[in-house]
């Protein structure tokens, strides 16, 4: 299988990908193309089918797709010229080579997530953290494999495990160096801020915002699982119950940035700079990651960083 990530200018692919998105658009001219999105375990690449003719098979978004093309380049990024296409045939392609997934060991990650909850001190904390991360076997089975985006950053299979854990670490060094940090409040959060994304986004193939996704958006979504399950749990302390649910609530830290709140705890502040962080870093390291297709290092104007970037040298 010709692997997206490998693919470079001038190359001739005829293979199968998935079809993420396909929209139907017109030419200046008014004349009929496709624009496709397409996809495999090392990322996606844009597509266009021009001319609309009996080599074009039918097919939809979100089939596995058999492409005949060549690879060009348009503003700077791989773009594929498909001259035939055909929805795929069951046996021509495996479902889990079109899946991008972490390179992390995930049973390591969540063993690491569940020694972070056995470290903990305070009684009700920690069984929050065991009926979300431990008890409910069908969450643990959904959230480990889930994806902590649509895009940007960590959108591929083990992503919010992986997001999740890296975040939790950092809170735990934050609290080395800033003592007056509730240790056992700021962690268990960290591992809690995501928990909304496994109802936010769908499933992989899909990876999209679900419609209550779209209406509610994961840090409400988390804040009221947590709060109904800190309902169950006999009791649990109002005023606690109201710090963590105020540290969910703001996380992004901005309201600008989708934050209901803005931190009024320091935990909820460290939890903060510590998801901005990771997520910052991670998009940095995924933007390297792409192929750059001019003589320069420097890798062009990037819109979330407002800035143009390059790797460091070596």
């Amino acid at each position: 299988m010709r692997l997206i990530a490998e693919m470079r200018e001038g190359d001739m692919i005829s293979d199968v990908y998935l079809c993420k998105s396909k929209q139907i658009l017109k030419t200046k001219m008014g004349k009929s193309y496709y624009a496709l999105l397409l996809q495999d375990r090392t990322g996606t690449l844009d597509a266009k089918i021009w001319e609309l003719n009996n080599a074009i098979g039918h097919f939809e978004s979100m089939d596995y797709i058999r492409v005949e093309g060549q690879i060009t380049v348009f503003q700077g990024a791989n773009q594929l010229n498909i001259r035939r296409v055909r929805k795929a045939e069951e046996g021509e392609y495996t479902p889990s080579d079109y899946m991008p997934c972490t390179d992390k060991d995930v049973k390591k990650l969540y063993k690491e997530l569940q020694e972070m909850i056995q470290r903990t001190k305070n009684p009700y904390l920690k069984k929050l953290a065991e009926v979300v991360f431990v008890e409910d076997k069908a969450f643990v089975k959904e959230f480990v494999q889930h994806s902590a985006a649509k895009s940007v950053h960590h959108g591929f299979m083990g992503g919010l495990l992986e997001h999740t854990v890296s975040v939790a670490r950092m809170c735990e060094y934050y609290c080395t160096q800033y003592t007056e940090l509730n240790r056992d409040l700021l962690v268990m959060c960290a591992l809690f801020h995501d928990i909304g994304k496994v109802e936010e986004l769908s499933a992989f193939p899909y990876n999209d915002y679900t419609d209550e996704g779209q209406l509610v958006g994961h840090i409400v979504m988390g804040t009221i699982k947590l709060d109904r399950i800190m309902q169950t749990i006999p009791g649990f302390p109002v005023k606690l119950g109201n710090e963590v649910k105020h540290c969910i609530l703001a996380h992004h830290g901005e309201l600008e940035y989708g934050s209901p709140k803005k931190p009024a705890l320091m935990e909820a502040l460290a939890l903060s700079l510590a998801d901005n962080t990771d997520a910052k870093l991670q998009t940095f390291r995924e933007a390297l990651k792409k192929e750059n297709t001019t003589d320069s290092e420097w890798m062009g104007y990037q819109r979330l960083f407002e800035s143009n970037i390059r790797p460091t040298s070596k």
